[in-house]
């Protein structure tokens, strides 16, 4: 009786340890989500920060340098979406005078072959027509908030870099920091696990930059082929869309439809679209995935399933790029605590190689 009642009390403070703290992390979402998004980055370019180090350059140079060939690096991106985004604006008139005829040839069908009714369309139209919206006075409200979440995303966007910075300069001095709340006999059992920690972000995050250059390649030969408009930069928005797994191939998907079939509205399109990403989609999980990414993070496919939607539960799309990276550092510490290891042992792909 006393084991069953030591049993519920603690299995009780688990649950509410765990609710309070989802909670808190949601809550804190607006401050750790760019240091952790930093501390991700920070990984990938600390090989380089060493590299201009040992050829003599001061430290603080080669930390600002390497932060710098990020931040211009990710201005790259940005610039390549922002092109896209008008090249689809400029083309507006174009896509919604190739859909018309089809859109038209979808609504008889749906008038035919269902009890849908044509006045039950135009009144859900009308109903629902941006002007309509406009006239309630609700275009102020959405400016404002669409200028907030603006001025919000640039804030952490160079808040991000600001962190990347201090990360990468100061990191002997973290490292120092965490080594000094441990005893000397754990010392070097506590240095191991953070230069393993280290290496998970910095192999998974320059197997998934390959793995993105490749598929840009693929992209880009099967969307040419098919006759999508801007084929290269769709090309490249879809693969680096795969940083956010399982949806990120939907998405850019989706992308390349809108900027091929959409603007075109030739089927033959849509059909080279679909047959470019499936043939893309078998290479990437069965070559480039095993071979290229490999199993840097060892974490089970269930568990990543899982992790991905509790980090998108939490953070929303930068919640799921994030999930992977972090569930793998986290799966390494459990695998070098001795009390936690059967966790490590059930989050891991192989079990055997973490007894």
């Amino acid at each position: 009786m006393e084991r069953g009642k030591n049993l519920l009390l603690i299995s009780t403070a688990v649950v509410v340890g765990l609710y309070f703290l989802f909670l808190g992390l949601v809550e804190a979402k607006v401050f750790l989500a760019p240091l952790v998004t930093a501390t991700i980055l920070a990984l990938l370019v600390i090989p380089v920060s060493r590299k201009l180090e040992a050829w003599k350059i001061n430290k603080m140079v080669a930390s600002l340098l390497s932060t710098l060939l990020l931040l211009l690096f990710s201005f790259g991106l940005i610039a390549v979406l922002s092109f896209q985004i008008k090249s689809f604006v400029d083309d507006w008139a174009q896509i919604k005078e190739n859909m018309k005829p089809k859109i038209e040839q979808a609504e008889n069908l749906i008038y035919e072959y269902t009890s849908v009714k044509k006045e039950q369309v135009e009144e859900y139209k009308e109903e629902n027509n941006v002007g309509t919206v406009l006239m309630r006075g609700e275009s102020g409200e959405k400016a404002f908030a669409f200028a907030k979440s603006f001025f919000g995303f640039v804030t952490d966007y160079l808040l991000v870099f600001i962190y990347i910075f201090f990360l990468i300069h100061y990191r002997k001095r973290y490292k120092e920091f965490i080594l000094r709340l441990f005893p000397d006999e754990k010392q070097e059992q506590v240095h191991e696990i953070f230069n393993k920690t280290s290496s998970i972000g910095q192999d998974y995050l320059m197997g998934k930059l390959i793995l993105i250059f490749f598929l840009s390649i693929l992209y880009s030969i099967g969307l040419g082929i098919s006759g999508v408009n801007n084929f290269i930069l769709v090309s490249v928005i879809a693969a680096f869309l795969t940083l956010i797994p399982f949806i990120g191939n939907i998405i850019g998907m989706i992308i390349a439809v809108a900027f091929g079939f959409v603007i075109n509205g030739e089927i033959s399109v849509l059909i080279g679209i679909l047959i470019t990403f499936t043939i893309v989609q078998f290479v990437e999980s069965y070559i480039f995935e095993p071979y290229v990414v490999g199993d840097k993070v060892n974490v089970h496919p269930f568990f990543v399933i899982l992790a991905i939607i509790l980090g998108n539960l939490l953070w929303g799309v930068i919640g799921m790029i994030l999930a992977i990276p972090v569930f793998g550092i986290l799966n390494v510490l459990l695998n070098n605590i001795p009390v936690l290891k059967p966790f490590g042992y059930l989050f891991s792909t192989d079990g055997k190689k973490k007894k």
